[in-house]
């Protein structure tokens, strides 16, 4: 069986990476280079305590790590994404591909 979160990821990195994928996914751009992944470089930008994503609605409260340096540096550290903090970033295909866990808990669908 596969360790769950075998990075060891904060809870605040698997929030932003969950959110990074979601948005690559989103966005569909492939990087250019020598390596394979998906550029973000579209952020959403709350109305209150939520925004959206897609069809998603997100707590604004799940998304500070796409506003923390730090969050960013970690993530890149550990392969996940190559960051321009707070611009852009490449989710690499190791982030792509990361199960995080918290895509059905952060990312709220209408049931209809």
């Amino acid at each position: 069986m596969a360790k769950k979160n075998p990075l060891n990821l904060n809870p605040l990195q698997l929030k932003t990476l969950t959110l990074l994928q979601e948005l690559a996914r989103l966005i569909d751009r492939p990087a250019e280079g020598e390596e394979d992944g998906k550029v973000v470089d579209q952020f959403p930008h709350a109305h209150g305590n939520h925004f959206h994503l897609g069809d998603a609605v997100v707590a604004t409260a799940d998304a500070t790590g796409l506003g923390n340096p730090a969050v960013w540096l970690a993530l890149e550290r550990k392969g996940m994404i190559r960051g321009d903090f707070p611009r852009s970033c490449v989710v690499t295909p190791a982030g792509l591909d990361y199960d995080t866990g918290l895509r059905d808990t952060i990312l709220h669908r209408a049931d209809h």
